[in-house]
């Protein structure tokens, strides 16, 4: 069978164990793992059959040049994204190194080409439903098209990337079926993790209550501002879509300014008007009221307390950095 990597290596138990710390801030597990850090969830980390981690900044053969932060000039990174900027050779380097950290090695990989959609492919080693194996240094356009996978085979690792998105994963602990899935406020807004949900329901037989659900680090609510377009969309699909939002919600969804407004109190010269009101939507929020309703309990759904954007030390970050490397997250059965 072929696999994604070189022989896996495996670590003394006790060893690996020992170098697990929890995540600042979080109850989280950061592990270090050579020059790399992966981030765990705890309920997941707690189920032998199932391998998963977080990849971060840290550690890596690519040279980022970075403005950021006071880092300037080329910083050595873990992205795991093919880019335009990086070395197709050092982002291979990077995934061989980041699959051998999850333990992963001589699993398959499958990777979609991630579209900011609610499609949902169901994958593994003999079916793969046009989401066929993709070796470590396949380029993602040759992936298929879709931003959640999900399986019930093992050795099949399911991957999806992110730099300020939401990633989510999901494991059904009484079917031993898992998923990937990559929502962003696109994805959050056609629902893909309820609808992802919904096809194991029907295919594999997963029941909500068995499942427990990770969101990992994105983009938090303290630095996520959206216009009148998002907040209109979320205004018409979800009755309590304002419980996500901070700011002018009601005045940002109506694209209205307030009538109260009088441009000469503003100070600024003729022609010059404010900028457009902004409000600040919680993807993590969304993303659990939606798995909630779907019939999955609280307790649960776990999430991360990391901003990717807050945090640009540790993770990458789309909308502060613009030129970035993107971060996996992957979760497959034994």
């Amino acid at each position: 069978m072929p696999t994604i990597g070189t022989k896996r290596k495996k670590l003394p138990r006790k060893k690996a164990r020992a170098d697990r710390q929890p995540a600042r801030g979080s109850q989280w597990i950061l592990r270090g793992a050579g020059e790399l850090q992966i981030l765990e969830a705890p309920s997941f980390a707690a189920l032998d059959w199932l391998v998963h981690g977080f990849s971060t900044r840290s550690g890596g053969r690519s040279r980022l040049e970075s403005q950021q932060d006071g880092r300037k000039g080329a910083e050595k990174v873990l992205n795991l994204g093919f880019a335009e900027w990086d070395a197709r050779p050092d982002v291979a380097a990077n995934r061989e190194s980041f699959f051998a950290a999850v333990g992963a090695s001589e699993m398959r990989l499958v990777a979609p080409r991630q579209i900011h959609s609610d499609i949902a492919h169901r994958v593994g080693r003999a079916r793969n439903a046009g989401a066929p194996e993709v070796p470590h240094n396949t380029p993602l356009d040759t992936a298929p098209q879709g931003d959640a996978l999900f399986t019930d085979e093992p050795g099949v690792l399911l991957s999806i990337q992110t730099a300020d998105c939401i990633p989510i994963l999901l494991a059904d602990t009484k079917h031993r079926a898992v998923a990937a899935i990559h929502a962003g406020w696109r994805g959050t807004l056609a629902r893909i993790a309820a609808k992802t949900l919904g096809r194991m329901q029907m295919e594999i037989g997963t029941r909500p209550q068995d499942v427990i659900v990770v969101l990992g680090p994105g983009i938090g609510q303290c630095c996520y501002e959206v216009g009148p377009d998002v907040a209109k969309e979320f205004q018409s699909q979800f009755p309590s879509a304002r419980e996500w939002f901070e700011g002018p919600f009601d005045s940002v969804a109506s694209g209205d300014n307030d009538p109260n407004w009088l441009p000469w109190l503003t100070m600024r010269p003729p022609g010059h008007p404010l900028p457009a009101p902004k409000a600040r939507l919680d993807l993590i929020a969304a993303n659990r009221a939606i798995l909630a309703a779907a019939g999955v309990p609280s307790k649960n759904i776990a999430s991360s307390s990391y901003c990717t954007s807050c945090r640009t030390d540790l993770f990458f970050s789309f909308r502060r950095e613009r030129k970035t490397g993107r971060m996996m997250a992957v979760i497959g059965i034994r």
